[in-house]
Formats: C-alpha cells, sequence, structure tokens
C-alpha cells in the first residue's frame, strides 16, 4: 500500500475538521480544483462527512481550505458521492432552479425544434444531464411525449420536484404527458406516468423529416437513441445507389435513412428479432416496403465472418456496437472487441466504399478508437478518415468534462 506524505495526511486533518456538522463535506485538493472548473462529480474518495447526510440532502460543499465551494446534492451510499448544482452560495437547489435551468435548457434547442433549413425534428433531447448543469437528469422528447431519466437514487428522491419543474416549462409548448424511465439493477422498467395524460406505449416522430417510430415502453434508453441523429442523415447522403450493410441496427435508424437515401439495398443485422420488428414498421411508417430489404437476426461478429467467406460486399458499412466499456477495468478488452469488429467490417467493404464506425463510451477516447481503425487493423490501406462525427447540437457538454463528449463516429473512404 503506498505511503501517505505529509501534506496528504495535513489535508486529509484539515477536510475531516471542517465538516463536523450535519448538511456541510469537504474535499480533498484534486477535488476542490475539479469543482472551481465546473466539474460537478465529487467521488467518495475525494470528500469526507458524507455519512453525517441522508440520500438526496442539499449540502454546503467546502474546499480543503475550509471556502464554500457551492451546493450539492449528496449520495453517501453512491461512489458518487455528490453533485454539485451550485457554485458559491447566492442560490438554493429547489424546484425554481429546476425550472430556470430547464427552461434555459429548452430555449437553446431552439434551432432544433424549428427544423433547421425546413426539415421538422420532433425528437430531440431537451436536458442533457451536465452539459445542462442539471447533473443526473436527463428529458428527451417524442412529439407530446417528455420522458425523464434519473440518475442514481439521489435525484431519484428529487423526482415530484424535477417533473412539477419540468411539466411547468415543456407543457407550455405542445407537451401534454411527462414519464419517468426507471432502471433497477440495469434492467430496463416500463415508463411511468408522472404528469399529464397517459402516454402511448408507441409514438410516430420525424428526425430532419424523416418519420419512424418510438417504442416507448420496451425501448431502450428513453425509447431510442436520439445523439446519432445528425450521423443518421449523414449516412443517409452517402447512400443512393449503394449497398448498406447496417451492423446492431437496433430499431432501424441508420436503415431507415439510407433507405430514404436511395440506397439500392439495405441489410439490417441485430441480435435482437423483436428490434427489427420495430424497424419494418418504421419503414412502412416512412413509405418504405420492408420487403425490399433484408433483416437478419444474428450475432453480428459471426455474421461478418459468414459474410466474408461468402465474399459478400457492401459500399457502405456502419458500425454502430452498444457500449464496449461500461468501466473503465473493461476498456483493454473492449479496444481488443473494436479491432476485431473493425477488421471484420473492413473485410466485407468493397473497394472505393465507406465504412462509418461508432463508439459510445467515455472511457475510450477518441485517440484510442481511431487506432482500431488504423492500417494493420484493417488489413488494406485503401482509407483514411474523411470526418467524425459527435452527437447533436441538443447534447451539450461542459469543456471540464470529457465524460460528456462520449460518442465518436468516424467516417472512412
Amino acid at each position: 500500500m503506498r505511503r501517505q506524505r505529509p501534506i496528504e495526511r495535513q489535508v486529509e486533518r484539515q477536510v475531516e475538521r471542517q465538516v463536523e456538522r450535519k448538511g456541510e463535506i469537504g474535499l480533498t485538493e484534486g477535488a476542490s480544483a475539479a469543482v472551481l472548473r465546473g466539474h460537478p462529480w465529487i467521488f467518495a474518495e475525494q470528500a469526507r462527512g458524507a455519512s453525517r447526510n441522508e440520500i438526496g440532502d442539499v449540502v454546503v460543499v467546502h474546499s480543503a481550505r475550509g471556502e464554500p465551494l457551492g451546493r450539492a446534492i449528496v449520495d453517501p451510499e453512491s461512489p458518487l458521492v455528490a453533485r454539485v448544482y451550485v457554485r458559491g452560495l447566492d442560490e438554493q437547489i429547489d424546484e425554481a432552479l429546476f425550472a430556470r435551468r430547464i427552461a434555459r435548457a429548452f430555449a437553446l434547442r431552439a434551432s432544433i425544434r424549428d427544423g433547421a433549413e425546413g426539415r421538422e425534428t420532433t425528437a430531440y433531447r431537451v436536458v442533457n444531464g451536465e452539459g445542462d448543469r442539471l447533473p443526473g437528469v436527463v428529458i428527451d422528447r417524442y412529439g407530446h411525449v417528455a420522458v425523464l431519466r434519473l440518475d442514481g437514487a439521489a435525484m431519484q428522491r428529487w423526482c415530484d420536484r424535477v417533473a412539477d419543474a419540468a411539466f411547468r416549462v415543456l407543457g407550455a409548448h405542445g407537451v401534454t404527458s411527462l414519464v419517468l424511465r426507471e432502471t433497477e439493477r440495469g434492467v430496463e422498467e416500463k415508463i411511468r406516468p408522472l404528469r399529464g395524460e397517459a402516454p402511448p406505449d408507441e409514438i410516430v416522430v420525424r428526425e430532419h423529416g424523416v418519420p419512424f417510430l418510438v417504442d416507448l415502453a420496451r425501448g431502450q434508453k428513453t425509447g431510442a437513441f436520439l445523439d446519432q441523429r445528425d450521423n443518421r442523415r449523414r449516412v443517409g447522403a452517402l447512400s443512393r445507389g449503394k449497398r448498406v450493410l447496417n451492423l446492431f441496427s437496433y430499431a432501424g435508424g441508420f436503415s431507415l435513412h439510407a433507405a430514404l437515401g436511395g440506397a439500392s439495398e439495405v441489410t439490417s443485422v441485430d441480435v435482437a428479432a423483436g428490434a427489427h420488428a420495430t424497424a419494418q414498421r418504421s419503414f412502412k411508417v416512412a413509405g418504405v416496403d420492408p420487403s425490399s430489404h433484408v433483416f437478419v437476426t444474428a450475432d453480428v461478429f459471426r455474421f461478418l465472418e459468414r459474410a466474408a467467406e461468402r465474399r459478400e460486399r457492401w459500399d457502405v458499412v456502419i458500425s454502430d456496437p452498444p457500449n464496449m466499456a461500461p468501466s473503465a477495468a473493461k476498456k483493454p478488452r473492449a479496444i481488443e472487441a473494436y479491432r476485431r469488429l473493425h477488421a471484420g467490417c473492413a473485410a466485407v467493404l468493397a473497394p472505393g466504399g465507406v465504412l462509418c464506425a461508432a463508439s459510445c463510451s467515455s472511457h475510450v477516447s477518441q485517440e484510442e478508437f481511431l487506432a482500431t481503425l488504423d492500417d494493420a487493423t484493417l488489413g488494406r490501406s485503401d482509407l483514411r478518415v474523411t470526418e467524425i462525427g459527435g452527437a447533436g447540437g441538443d447534447h451539450p457538454t461542459i469543456a471540464c468534462a470529457p465524460e460528456g463528449r462520449y460518442l465518436e463516429m468516424a467516417f472512412l473512404a
């Protein structure tokens, strides 16, 4: 075990002395500096005094030198022990604060709501957690339904106050139903109505003018993966006259954009047959005959092996896997999985084709991800990175928190 240096012991004693009362926590030097930079997360090993408080309590956060830095919501039972909401002590953490920040976040989405260049979009993220200065709070809008997700037990204690604030803001702008998407032990549960009328199980929305079906009751996350919206449009623009392969196709967002973009044939591959059923209904809603395209229920890695053996080729290959590195400990294995996956994609990519490879793991940096797309991995030297896409403007981040910039999509041609 590493021995503490005298200065570290001194800091810890100092922090311990300054948080003798309930309603306060003290930080180490490193955590104090991070909060001053604007990072809202405080981990258990960085704080003292959290255990004197209850889950969901508001606490004053003190620096290692004893100065009050702001107010946070605490969860003494979580590794992420507190989330800072307010810098300084001028503001309280209350329903009014949530309402102001939700209104500000909603206003920032004006260009998305109105539809740039006449392309209407009715599905987008209204609140992106830390990026909208509302740590632990995500709200996605699907037409007249808003779906709320709260991260952690502490934020669950604030559910009613967040719901009241959100419905007050969004209800004035066409939202008639606010629901909570709950997670228990990592398993998605059905949506729970919070405010307004009962929501439908499914809803048709539009994305850059493209209609598609969202399964609110059973879909992943809040119902759909809205962060890929702009990348889906880019794939549509690349697909005219092309054979397109969409791996980990889920509900078929990339597939539908490719088909509407004029692809001669789209092959969608996913291990879940139910996802294909949703995708096929979206095709019909958009006026596309799903029987003109191919839907394969299979493990993606095995599919690629067999396709390579048959010498099948596609002009556009899209790889959008789930999070392969949900923790830092799993990153090495994820890197190897990306290499294997991208090698398989390259083996079925036609000469002159475009590879669209995505990563949604914050633990894998852009440089590390691009390293899984080098010539040695792909087994070919005719591809170069032409652009890198990310989440849309409705997924803002704060400058000091790279964790929020988790999505990358590299286009290689």
